[in-house]
């Protein structure tokens, strides 16, 4: 399959200053960006830059970035799912993850997250592509948000909204060891009939068992 990637950009005129989102963005282009040290929820931020660094060399692999001036402040990543994962099975060409998104605590106020979620996914492209997120209470900030878990995931549910992901069913076992976590995907409106059938029968893998 080829992995086409279409650039786009938005610029958004601020109190706080200029701020842009773009990608997707290469190896070379970050190497000239540097990285906010709030962007730490997954690992530590130098660890977690190279990375996201990793990710953009992928022939899937897409990084579109929040920054003001040359600093990153937040990001999404768009890749394959981890070979370890039941959403690699059967090595689907059409059927990426949502890997991540994080924007640095003291700009999360400028609400720019909804539009990073937009902007991300808003090529043509992604018409040819099944786009899953899966979303896992223990990797949200409930302490900085003063959410709960089901507060939160109402929150994650309305941000992958706005890139037109819904709430999909499914039996994976990390998915349901918790009534909070849940599994969003968009479908793209040239999927055809047996490539949303394949994704099924991944979304329900124990069916038989029951």
């Amino acid at each position: 399959m080829e992995h086409i990637k279409t650039y786009q950009s938005q610029t958004y005129h601020l109190d706080e200053g200029t701020f842009v989102i773009e990608g997707p963005i290469s190896r070379t282009k970050l190497d000239s960006m540097t990285f906010d040290e709030g962007l730490n929820a997954f690992r530590p931020p130098i660890d977690q830059f190279e990375a996201v660094k990793e990710i953009s060399e992928l022939d899937e692999g897409r990084i579109f970035v929040l920054h003001h001036e040359q600093h990153i402040v937040g990001y999404v990543t768009y890749h394959y799912p981890d070979p370890l994962e039941r959403w690699s099975t059967g090595n689907l060409a059409y059927l990426i993850e949502l890997g991540a998104i994080e924007i640095s605590l003291p700009y999360r106020r400028l609400k720019l997250g909804s539009e990073l979620i937009k902007i991300s996914l808003s090529a043509d492209e992604y018409e040819d592509y099944i786009v899953l997120t899966t979303e896992y209470y223990w990797h949200w900030d409930l302490k900085n948000s003063k959410l709960d878990v089901y507060e939160y995931k109402k929150l994650m549910q309305k941000l992958m909204g706005y890139g037109g992901l819904e709430i999909f069913a499914t039996d994976d076992p990390e998915i349901t060891s918790h009534p909070a976590n849940c599994l969003m995907a968009r479908i793209g409106s040239r999927i055809t009939i047996e490539q949303l059938q394949a994704f099924d029968n991944i979304r329900y893998m124990n069916r038989f068992f029951f």
